[in-house]
Order: structure tokens, then sequence, then C-alpha cells
């Protein structure tokens, strides 16, 4: 096994590799927010993989594939005698016709928690987060019954994910926040402003998801690959993957691709090593639907950029927004 760097999560006792697995696309179809049929083997290698290069930590979520994901998830890790660290998230049930709705009061996050217990086949869950702050109205009751979860030696840790600052400095007085996992790569920097220096005052970790933005960022999209996406991946209704955006988008990637190939590295890794340039960040989620793909991206985690070569990145951010601007 491999050895990759860790960074500590916020003021808890877990250390992190600086990428861990996410595992939203091996959750596969049939739902809203799906990625398109996905082979169970193929994810359990998946995982066991990243594992084998040395990552620490998967992150998962109870909606992801509608509970299949942390039931794949399980059955990986079954018979391990070292687990790896597990994340996994609440607050999103789902209609008969598989889409996802938010709910937080405290009989469903307990009802939550042991399905999840249940799925992952473990008896404590390491990390467990608030998928998103909705119902807005219903954060401190959810975030009181997963408080009452971790006293009863269900839950090790709470975290949050999609939250906004004022929705944090809500619940931080029932109990301390952890984590919050939030969307940030090269084309989603809101975090920048106001939650990544609150989470730095407040000892908060912050585990970013969508680092290469569901793909586009990994040098490996085209448009006739995008036309072929099958019906049910969300994909194909994401602005990002249709014009203006998606010709943009493309153009960025092959001004990004000289920078990556002066390191041996795949744009992929670049993106991810972007996002780990923040000393805020303690790992960014990379996801992987087989092992070739996690052994394309976990290079990231060695790759250091300069000064120079960020401010080539901001310069061909700064002309992708110019030629969306202009059309």
């Amino acid at each position: 096994m491999n050895a990759l760097d860790t960074r500590r999560l916020g003021w808890t006792d877990l250390n992190l590799t600086v990428i861990g697995l996410g595992t939203w696309a091996i959750g596969g179809g049939g739902w809203k927010f799906g990625w398109g049929a996905q082979d169970d083997k193929e994810s359990v290698a998946a995982i066991h993989r990243a594992l084998d290069l040395g990552i620490n930590w998967l992150d998962t979520a109870a909606v992801y594939g509608l509970g299949h994901s942390e039931e794949v998830c399980g059955r990986a890790l079954t018979g391990m005698k070292r687990k790896p660290i597990i994340a996994t998230k609440c607050s999103r049930k789902w209609t008969p016709d598989g889409s996802p709705y938010g709910c937080l009061k405290k009989e469903s996050v307990r009802e939550e928690i042991e399905a999840s217990l249940r799925r992952l086949k473990v008896d404590v869950i390491d990390l467990y987060q608030v998928h998103r702050g909705e119902p807005d109205e219903d954060i401190e009751e959810g975030w009181g019954e997963i408080a009452r979860a971790i006293k009863a030696g269900k839950i090790r840790y709470a975290g949050v994910s999609n939250f906004t600052v004022a929705q944090m400095k809500r619940i931080q007085p029932i109990h301390p926040i952890a984590s919050i996992q939030p969307n940030y790569s090269m084309l989603v920097r809101d975090i920048e402003s106001e939650i990544l220096p609150f989470c730095a005052a407040n000892k908060i970790g912050v585990v970013s998801y969508s680092p290469m933005l569901k793909g586009l960022l990994t040098g490996k999209m085209t448009k006739e690959r995008i036309a072929q996406l099958p019906a049910d991946d969300h994909r194909r209704y994401d602005p990002r993957f249709k014009e203006p955006q998606l010709s943009a988008n493309l153009a960025l990637v092959e001004r990004l691709r000289p920078i990556a190939m002066r390191h041996g590295k795949t744009v992929a890794e670049l993106a991810i090593a972007w996002v780990l340039r923040r000393e805020e960040i303690t790992s960014a989620i990379v996801g992987a639907r087989r092992p070739s793909q996690i052994e394309e991206t976990v290079g990231a985690a060695e790759l250091n950029l300069s000064k120079d070569e960020l401010a080539a990145i901001d310069a061909s951010l700064q002309e992708r927004t110019r030629k969306l601007n202009n059309k």
C-alpha cells in the first residue's frame, strides 16, 4: 500500500488522505441524479483499488442509488480487519419514482442512521453528514438527533454538506460541526468568500466534492461522448454539459492540458491538485466507477502547482468567462 499525505479533519482526531473515494456514481441509475447503469463488481473493484493505492476514507450517502451505493460499500468492506474511515449522509429521502426530497425530522434521521448502519454493515459511522439543509426550518431538530446518536455511540463525528455559513452558525451551539462538504472546483468557487474563512476560524474540516466537475475537467470528455450519455445519466441535463457552456469548458480543458503534461499528470489530477492548493481543504472527494479511474486521479496527491502555473490557470479561467460573456 502506498502512503498518501493526510490532513487532520478540523478539530477531530481523524486524519484523512488528501484524496477520498466518492461513491455517488456507483449507486448507478434509476433515480433522478443517477449516472446510468453500473456494474457492482466494477464498483467493488474500484473501492478495493482505491484502498490499495493508499486512500484511507470513502464518502457515500443514503440517497446515492436510493441506498444501493451504501450497500455496495458494505459489500466491498465485508471481512476487512481494518476498514477505511467511512462517511455517509442523511436528510435526502426519495419518492417512489426516485426523486429526492429533504427531511430532517428527528424520527426520520433516527431511521436513516439505523438504515445506513445496516447497509454499510458497521456498528459506528465515522462521519455522519446532513446532505442538505432542507427544510431549513428543521436543521436544528435533525442536528439534535445526530448529537444524540453520537452520545449513543452510533456516530463518531457529525458534519454538514451544502450548508450556508448562517445555517452552520445556527447548529454549532447544539453540537460542534466537524466538517462541511461543499461543491468546489475551478468552475464552482462560491465557498472561497465566506465558507472557507469561517471554517478556518472555527477549525471545521472541508472535504470538497466534484473537483473534476462530474468528469468535465478530466480531459476525457468530448461533445460526442456527452451526446451518447445514457438517458438516466443526470449530466445530460446539467447546463455545464450544454451549450454555450460546453464549448467554453472543453476549450478550458485544452488550455489546462499542457500544464498537466509538464508534470506527467492528467488534466483530472491537475484539477484535483488545484482544489488541494487551499490549506483550508482537508481532502478532495474523487469519484471512480472502475479501478482505472482512481489510478488516473490518485497522483494529484503529489502534484504541487507553482505560482506561475496557478496564474496561468487563473488566466485560462478568465478567458473562459470572457468567451461566455461575449456570446
